[in-house]
């Protein structure tokens, strides 16, 4: 499974789950799930009225959210017309269901209505419509929200949408946008964009920025940036770099380089830095060191 498909499945199951915690108080209820259920094998022709009767009536949130999958499973005008008025005029998390459904039928017309929502929305609504645009994979829209952010934390929150759809050019089109942004580092990062986090890390005109990438270096890992983070180790300028550069090999599981840079190193305080990243590493070369200081034979 790649990291995108588990981001989404995670945001759909925890969906479901938040709708799902709602008792079925009656047989009744539970005989209407499961005929809901069942339509999702059943006719397009036949399931659409048949969900759009659930959404219209009087039943329960988590069977009217049953509903809004059926629909999202139709691949049928009306069934996406449905999806956005439940999405517009729906209340609480049938609304933000909605949203993330019109996600899953990915209809460019549906998707079309979701900056709208996005503008008017709060804080919980214009999530689900980030979330209904990676599901959806629509990596314009989410970089067209983040241009048009009104705040820092709208641009992080769209950057960071970026970063799970492995947006690189999106991302790489925001650079000056962002700026120092760390969290647009971080999307860098689980991008694997690791030719542009080594540019940033071995650019020393911005001190904070450059420990930032140095340190998401680690996160995309690879013998690339294994050599990378050990050339700057070896050639900071501050501590700050030096230290960013040392808990990119930890997050990394680099203990080749750690090991290597302990035993070239002639600092005491320098070596009991890099034999405590070794004990967290839980590297074998760590217990070899330590028993070798014990016995004086470093």
């Amino acid at each position: 499974m790649t990291g995108k498909t588990g981001i989404i499945l995670a945001l759909l199951l925890g969906s479901v789950a938040a709708v799902q915690a709602q008792p079925v108080d009656t047989e009744r209820e539970a005989l209407q799930i499961a005929a809901m259920e069942a339509l999702i094998s059943a006719p397009e022709e036949r399931a659409l009225p048949l969900a759009r009767k659930v959404l219209d009536g009087n039943y329960s949130t988590e069977l009217k959210a049953r509903a809004l999958f059926v629909l999202s499973q139709i691949d049928m005008p009306e069934a996406q017309e449905a999806l956005v008025a439940a999405a517009k005029t729906g209340e609480g998390e049938l609304r933000e269901e909605a949203v993330r459904m019109i996600g899953i039928n990915g209809s460019a017309a549906a998707l079309a209505e979701l900056g709208e929502l996005y503008r008017d929305g709060d804080n919980e609504l214009r999530e689900a419509v980030l979330q209904a645009y990676l599901i959806a994979d629509h990596a314009d829209a989410v970089y067209e929200l983040a241009v048009n952010a009104g705040s820092a934390e709208e641009f992080e929150s769209a950057v960071g949408i970026l970063g799970a759809m492995g947006a690189t050019e999106h991302l790489a089109r925001l650079r000056d946008r962002a700026g120092a942004s760390e969290e647009w580092i971080q999307a860098l990062a689980v991008a694997g964009d690791s030719a542009t986090l080594r540019e940033l890390a071995l650019d020393g005109s911005d001190v904070g920025r450059q420990a930032a990438a140095i340190q998401a270096l680690g996160i995309v890992g690879g013998d690339e940036v294994e050599a990378t983070l050990l050339e700057t180790y070896r050639a900071a300028g501050s501590d700050e770099v030096r230290e960013a550069a040392l808990q990119g090999m930890l997050i990394a599981d680099y203990d080749e380089g750690v090991i290597e840079l302990y035993r070239s190193s002639n600092d005491p305080a320098e070596k009991k830095a890099l034999l405590e990243v070794l004990v967290m590493m839980d590297s074998d070369a760590a217990w070899d060191a330590i028993d070798s200081a014990l016995g004086g034979n470093e």
